[in-house]
């Protein structure tokens, strides 16, 4: 092995070791942020058009209905989803506090 495969081989490492530094520390935490608050914003969509789902009355529902087959894939997850949280307010606290 030449000097210079060598330097090549230690430089791919080190272009690896800070990828990872960086997605770890940077990425990472941020991808997971916009993540939730992109979930947050997909629930209350839904929320806001299947309110009968959960046996809140809603006059918008016979309307909304029509969208339930563009989104029936995404509907068996929201509804677990919404059942398991402990409540939205709890969601929003453990995204501010670490």
């Amino acid at each position: 092995m030449t000097l210079a495969d060598r330097i090549e081989r230690y430089y791919q490492h080190l272009v690896e070791w800070a990828h990872g530094l960086y997605h770890g520390m940077i990425e990472h935490p941020a991808y997971e942020l916009i993540e939730k608050e992109a979930e947050d914003v997909e629930d209350t969509f839904l929320l806001a058009c299947f309110p009968d789902a959960f046996g809140i009355p809603s006059p918008i529902a016979y309307y909304t209905a029509e969208l339930l087959p563009y989104l029936a894939g995404e509907f068996e997850g929201w509804e677990r989803r919404l059942w398991d949280r402990e409540s939205l307010l709890e969601r929003k606290g453990q995204q501010y506090h670490f």
